[in-house]
């Protein structure tokens, strides 16, 4: 049976995003954001009707949300996953554990949050294993989010729930267009559209996938604190990324491409087009005989 090709979201380059997050003193100045995001996130959970025994945080990142999830379900075990290990170091002072002892940890159901390092698209976890999958602002640093959402699949136990958030196309907008006085090379990632993740996350086998969107804008005084959250949140991973830093002049051309952006009342504006997304893991379909309908999709090669 022929493998289907991977979709790829962008020419992420995975490595690249480990070592941008691989610094968590480099991230804190845009930790407001994320803040904000999960507690919207938190506001559509609670709607949610859902007593956990396991929760995924794919994207932990530092564990802010880990606290948040532990709080909100005190007799769950809560489990964060990062690509990035150095972040992981600093999570309640506990240290990505190897995969042996995480599994051997995960055998009896208990409280309490737990990390390992690893790719939220090829998770140490086994199937029918968690009961809600928490993922803020992190899906849109992989490159192929189909593979991401069939993982999600795997892991998740039957009518468990799938919450996530990431940023959709016109996020950064104004970043693209000062830059665009600069050169031609790409310097935001090409967000998917929220009805592409829709379809994609029917195409993993999620029941009625509600997919909303909102736009949040933030207002700065200069161009350069603008340009110190960009890269706070995690900058240009791209494979096709410009290498090294722009010249004086470049640099200069670029904060007065900004300049010609400032608003009426004299800010800059950087928006974010937040996309919201949750869907279920259904029942497995079943034959008129009984039978359970089990439908196969192989991995893409990595």
């Amino acid at each position: 049976m022929q493998e289907r090709p991977p979709k790829l979201s962008a020419p992420i380059d995975l490595e690249r995003v480990r070592a941008i997050f691989s610094r968590p003193d480099k991230l804190t100045e845009a930790e407001f954001l994320r803040r904000e995001i999960a507690h919207r996130m938190l506001e559509r959970l609670q709607l949610v009707r859902l007593a956990p025994q396991r929760v995924l945080d794919a994207g932990c990142g530092a564990g802010a949300d880990l606290a948040v999830l532990q709080k909100q379900y005190a007799a769950a075990q809560i489990v964060g996953v990062d690509l990035s290990e150095p972040i992981l170091r600093g999570v309640d002072g506990q240290q990505a554990t190897g995969l042996n002892r995480f599994i051997s940890r995960l055998l009896p159901a208990k409280s309490g949050i737990d990390v390992v390092c690893g790719d939220f698209a090829d998770l140490p976890l086994a199937p029918n294993s968690v009961d809600l999958v928490w993922s803020n602002l992190a899906l849109h640093w992989h490159p192929q989010p189909d593979r991401v959402f069939a993982e999600w699949r795997r892991v998740l136990r039957v009518n468990g729930l799938l919450m996530f958030s990431c940023f959709g196309p016109d996020s950064l907008q104004e970043v693209r267009t000062a830059f665009a006085d600069i050169d031609l090379a790409p310097h935001t990632l090409p967000f998917v559209d929220m009805h592409d993740f829709g379809d994609q996350l029917v195409e993993a086998g999620f029941s009625t996938p509600v997919m909303d969107m909102e736009k949040i804008t933030v207002t700065y005084e200069d161009a350069g604190k603008l340009l110190a959250d960009v890269r706070s949140l995690g900058g240009n991973p791209l494979t096709t990324a410009r290498k090294g830093l722009l010249g004086r002049a470049a640099h200069a051309r670029l904060l007065a491409a900004f300049e010609k952006g400032r608003r009426a009342d004299g800010k800059l504006a950087l928006t974010f087009e937040v996309i919201y997304g949750h869907a279920f893991r259904p029942q497995a379909r079943m034959t008129k005989d009984g039978e359970a309908i089990v439908r196969f999709a192989p991995k893409a090669p990595k």
